[in-house]
C-alpha cells in the first residue's frame, strides 16, 4: 500500500524523481546544469519496475482527527479529488488506521490517519511506489544495494515491503492486485532528499542503479536561499527516472527549520497565486518565496502537520 509525511512529514524516502517520456514539466527540466563535473555512477541494465509517477504517493500521516481538514485544504490549493475513507490494517503488525487517497495535478497523496500507535518503521517512509512485480522489485532493491528493511507482506489490496536507500532514504514498494488506472499529472512532484557529503556517492550509487535513473544537473554552488541560508551555496542534484522525479541536497547538516522536513516538492504556473489559496483554505507560509535564477520557491505548512516544499514549474 502507501503511507507517509505525518504531522511529522514523513521524511525518508523521498526525494525527487522526473518520469522518463512523461512530458509533464519538472523543476528538474529547469535546473541549470554545475561547471563542475558530475560524479558517474552505473546504472542497471535491468529495466525497473515502475508503474508511472502518478501511482508514486507521498504518504502523509496527519496528526489525529486532521484528514479532512487536511485534504479540503490541500484540494482547495491544487484541485483534485478524494476517494472514501477507509479505516484498514496497512502493516504488517497489528494497528488500525483511516486511509485516503488524494489525486491532484501536482501529485497523488496517501493520507494515513492512525488510531493506533504507528508500529516501526512506519512513518519513516516518505513515499509509496507501485511496480509491476514485487518480488523482482525486492530483488532489485536488494542488488542494487539498498536494504529491505520491511520484508513482504499482504495488506487488504496487495503486497507492500520497505527499502532503504543508503543515507537512511525509505521507500515503500506496492503492487495492488486489481491494477488501478490513474490519470497523468500536470506536474511531475519532486522526491526531496536531504543527505551529507559522506551519503551521497553511495546513495547515487544504489538509487540510479534501482530506479533506473540519470543525474540532469549537479549545481555544486546553487544559491542555498532555496533551503533557507540566503547567502549561502550548497550542492544540489536532479534525477529522473521512470519513479519520478528527485531533488538531492548535499548539506552539512545544519539546516533552518522546516528545511529536511519536507519530503516532496511540487511544482506550480503561478506560486503566488497559489500561495494565497493555500492561506486561505488555513495553510501556513513557512519561508519565501524566494527567488534566485529564475526559480521561485517557499515552504508551507497544510493543517495536520503536512510540510511542502512549492515551486514555479517553469
Amino acid at each position: 500500500m502507501k503511507r507517509k509525511t505525518t504531522a511529522w512529514v514523513l521524511p525518508t524516502l523521498l526525494v525527487a524523481l522526473s518520469v522518463v517520456g512523461s512530458g509533464a514539466p519538472t523543476s528538474a527540466h529547469s535546473e541549470r546544469a554545475a561547471a563542475a563535473p558530475t560524479t558517474a555512477v552505473p546504472t542497471t541494465a535491468v529495466p525497473p519496475t515502475a508503474v508511472g509517477p502518478q501511482y508514486d504517493t507521498t504518504h502523509v500521516y496527519v496528526t489525529p482527527g486532521d484528514v479532512d481538514t487536511f485534504v479540503a485544504s490541500w484540494e482547495a490549493t491544487f484541485g483534485g479529488t478524494h476517494t472514501a475513507k477507509v479505516v484498514t490494517t496497512v502493516t504488517p503488525t497489528p494497528s488500525s488506521t483511516e486511509s485516503q487517497l488524494v489525486h491532484s495535478p501536482v501529485g497523488t497523496l496517501s493520507v494515513f490517519d492512525f488510531k493506533t500507535p504507528v508500529p516501526y518503521p512506519f512513518g519513516t517512509e516518505r513515499t509509496g511506489w507501485l511496480v509491476s512485480d514485487l518480488d523482482r522489485s525486492v530483488r532489485q532493491a536488494r542488488q542494487s544495494g539498498a536494504r529491505v528493511v520491511v520484508a513482504p507482506f499482504d495488506d487488504p489490496i496487495g503486497r507492500d515491503a520497505v527499502v532503504q536507500f543508503p543515507g537512511g532514504v525509505n521507500a515503500q514498494l506496492y503492487w495492488h492486485t486489481k491494477a488501478p488506472s490513474y490519470a497523468p499529472l500536470k506536474t511531475v512532484p519532486d522526491n526531496r532528499v536531504y543527505l551529507t557529503p559522506d551519503s551521497v556517492g553511495e546513495f547515487l550509487g544504489a538509487y540510479l542503479r534501482f530506479t533506473g535513473g540519470r543525474i540532469v544537473s549537479d549545481q555544486w554552488a546553487a544559491d542555498a536561499g532555496d533551503i533557507g541560508l540566503p547567502g549561502r551555496t550548497y550542492r544540489r542534484i536532479a534525477i529522473r527516472s521512470p519513479f519520478g522525479n528527485t531533488v538531492v541536497s548535499v548539506t552539512d547538516g545544519h539546516l533552518p527549520y522546516p528545511f529536511g522536513r519536507e519530503t516532496t516538492g511540487y511544482a506550480v504556473d503561478d506560486l503566488a497565486d497559489t500561495l494565497r489559496k493555500a492561506e486561505a483554505a488555513g495553510a501556513k507560509v513557512l519561508w519565501g518565496p524566494y527567488t534566485a535564477g529564475g526559480r521561485s520557491t517557499a515552504t508551507v505548512r497544510f493543517p495536520g502537520g503536512y510540510i511542502a516544499e512549492l515551486h514555479t514549474a517553469h
